[in-house]
């Protein structure tokens, strides 16, 4: 029992070492590409360094190799594994009377460790942080937000539908607005507005305003050129960015998409598939942790240069197909819930023919 326990801690400590490792060689790596991609930017603009590193490149790191952990994790695997095999330490472990299933044991622990962090980094750390990184790319880099949008409709609460002709975010001022009001389908007031503005908290001051109510056969009109109104409905319902959902943590993502879809607003798929895979691929980290081991815990002539080959091909073709398989979703081809996890599905089949066929 004794020696069990050894061993486990053994492999735990190989295990978790190994990736935090290989998290911190892939964080220098991913920065100096980037900063010799951006740093004629960075020039320009006269950016404080403080900004650079703390604003960004903090937050740009840690969104990065949170969006690789899977891959980090399999080669983490793979090459401690490999030179355990190497080294003749898995036969000896095996010979001792230890089972591949009692072996994998520790491997377990420290992918559920890994799985933990990963979830609640991606949940409600990362989200916080890239606020920050986007208002950086958006101030010094590129600005991708979304400052102009046409033609939106949307349900404010039931029996209650908004119209914009146009919204400007710039000013947060909509153009040639309609607010109607049904009671059992039936029209019972329809307010019209040359433009709108939005305050805050669900506060909007309309201008050049009709009123119309209708009661049975008689309709009242009501013109004014400035009434205040509470619609609850903000900008953001409606004026959806690309990177919008990478700053939601999970909660405000779940909230976010349900609140969408009782509105009848269909453009989310990026909200769904976010928050889908916030799911996905923390369960990921199980089945590549066995597909490592399945593929590296066997000794093999010329060293583990194989085993590491093979580790970088199934890895990034797992990212790959969770790459392909959201632009299905984005598509509308296939549910978002089903996109996320069709790798998972996937390469648990795989998983499962390694894990037979490994060394016992």
């Amino acid at each position: 029992m004794k020696i069990l326990k050894i061993t486990d801690v053994y492999v735990i400590r190989k295990f978790l070492g190994t990736y935090f490792f290989t998290v911190l060689l892939f964080i220098a790596i991913v920065a100096i590409i980037d900063f010799n991609v951006k740093v004629d930017d960075f020039i320009t603009k006269s950016v404080p360094t403080s900004a650079i590193v703390f604003d960004y490149y903090l937050n740009f790191t840690a969104y990065v190799i949170n969006l690789i952990s899977p891959l980090l994790i399999f080669i983490a695997v793979i090459f401690f594994t490999s030179k355990l095999a190497d080294n003749s330490e898995i036969i000896a472990i095996l010979s001792s009377g230890i089972s591949l299933n009692r072996l994998m044991r520790p491997y377990i622990i420290s992918a559920t460790l890994v799985a933990i962090m990963n979830f609640l980094l991606s949940s409600y750390v990362i989200p916080p942080g890239n606020i920050i990184r986007i208002d950086f790319e958006n101030k010094y880099i590129r600005d991708r937000r979304v400052i102009y949008s046409a033609n939106i409709q949307l349900e404010v609460e039931p029996g209650v539908t908004a119209y914009f002709d146009r919204f400007d975010s710039d000013n947060n001022t909509g153009y040639r607005f309609s607010l109607d009001k049904f009671n059992d389908k039936e029209l019972v007031s329809r307010m019209i507005a040359k433009t709108i503005i939005y305050d805050s908290a669900y506060h909007w001051t309309a201008k050049n305003y009709i009123i119309r109510d209708f009661v049975g056969m008689k309709e009242k009109i009501t013109k004014g050129d400035v009434i205040d109104t509470t619609l609850t409905i903000v900008p953001s319902d409606f004026m959806i960015s690309a990177n919008d959902f990478e700053q939601m943590t999970t909660t405000q993502l779940k909230n976010y998409i349900a609140r969408q879809k009782k509105r009848g607003i269909g453009n989310i798929q990026l909200f769904e598939i976010e928050y889908h895979k916030r799911y996905a691929i923390p369960f990921a980290s199980f089945i590549l942790t066995i597909i490592g081991v399945s593929v590296s815990s066997r000794k093999v002539k010329g060293g583990m240069g194989l085993n590491i080959g093979i580790g970088f091909l199934l890895s990034f073709s797992y990212i790959l197909f969770l790459q392909i398989s959201s632009s299905l979703a984005v598509n509308g081809i296939v549910n978002a819930l089903i996109a996320a996890w069709i790798p998972n599905l996937l390469y648990t089949v795989i998983a499962a023919l390694l894990y037979r066929k490994a060394p016992r």
